[in-house]
């Protein structure tokens, strides 16, 4: 076991695709000489040379053009957003010919590509630096969708979408950058693999990518108050793991989403629907969501006040229906 930044593990996938695969090129703003705002592609300009490790024009839109028609002439492009709100010019392009070139042509064409977007909040961005585009991607059919939340998922699901036949939007946590962790690089669950990271048998606490962290820690808190929590890490958004979710939440008859993207409409809401139809029947409380407010994300300084944190995924769990309160009735809200 080596410490490693969540960085750095993304940097290691990046680093042995490229050596294992030479149909594997990174390309993107800023990610050759500088090695990435984030220095997520540190090194590998120097290591693989300018042809495979290349800077971009300041054009989202023509960067993600020109990635699709690469991967339909069989390399594996690696392209880096730079910011999350930076990637809305290029989102055409995403929709239309990103997700649609498979079924547009029968099969005779693929896409195997991956978007890399820091995404989300947590750093104190000004405005189109944190956005949390999760929803806008996971309605679009065609698309696979990753968010990580740990060191080893950086690495290994990184290392599973550069593999992948079909094009991956790859959301990487901004706040979790230089985070550390001890762990070993290596190929884990496959994308669409949700994991329990704490058995419980009282609630399910459902997250990803910046979510899952507050997640264990209101379980943690739960737990000194004799709450027995389960906290799943969905891990890809799509393909969504029904089976693991269902199963915990048909053991523990209650149920919880948490995400930091805005709550109307949001990938939290679909993750309620499926709860509600899959497991109505064993369910003793509402499906509850815990989720950034239904604003634009606010200045750096109201920050802390939008992200779901510890203390409001905790006031969720007040709110269910326990049999041991004097006031348990149905909850309502978000």
């Amino acid at each position: 076991m080596t410490e490693f930044t969540f960085a750095q593990a993304l940097n290691a996938a990046l680093r042995d695709a490229l050596r294992e695969d030479e149909s594997v090129l990174v390309f993107g703003e800023d990610v050759g000489t500088l090695g990435g705002v984030f220095r997520v592609t540190d090194g590998l300009a120097e290591t693989f040379g300018i042809d495979r490790c290349f800077d971009t024009p300041l054009a989202e839109s023509g960067i993600i053009g020109f990635a699709v028609g690469m991967a339909m002439a069989g390399f594996r492009p690696v392209v880096e957003m730079q910011f999350d709100a930076f990637a809305y010019p290029a989102f055409e392009q995403l929709v239309s010919h990103v997700a649609k070139i498979r079924n547009r042509t029968r099969g005779a064409l693929s896409a195997p590509m991956v978007i890399r977007i820091p995404f989300a909040g947590g750093i104190g961005g000004v405005e189109h630096h944190c956005d949390s585009s999760e929803a806008y991607y996971a309605h679009t059919p065609g698309l696979k969708i990753v968010a990580p939340a740990s060191v080893t998922d950086a690495y290994g699901l990184l290392r599973e979408a550069i593999e992948d036949p079909d094009p991956v939007v790859f959301l990487e946590p901004k706040r979790m950058y230089f985070s550390r962790a001890d762990a070993e690089l290596r190929r884990g669950d496959p994308i669409g693999k949700a994991r329990v990271l704490r058995p419980g048998t009282d609630a399910t606490l459902v997250a990803y990518g910046p979510s899952v962290d507050p997640a264990l820690a209101a379980a943690a808190a739960a737990a000194e108050d004799g709450r027995d929590l389960e906290v799943i890490d969905l891990r890809s958004i799509v393909p969504f793991d029904d089976d693991t979710v269902t199963t915990s939440v048909r053991k523990t008859g209650r149920c919880i989403v948490a995400q930091e993207a805005q709550g109307f409409a949001g990938v939290g809401a679909e993750i309620a629907a499926r709860v509600q139809e899959r497991c109505f029947h064993h369910l003793e409380a509402p499906v509850l969501r815990v989720s950034g407010y239904d604003i634009p994300y606010p200045p750096p300084k109201l920050e802390h006040l939008h992200l779901p944190s510890c203390d409001r995924i905790l006031d969720a769990v007040d709110r269910l229906q326990w049999d041991d309160r004097p006031d348990a009735g149905w909850a309502v809200g978000a």
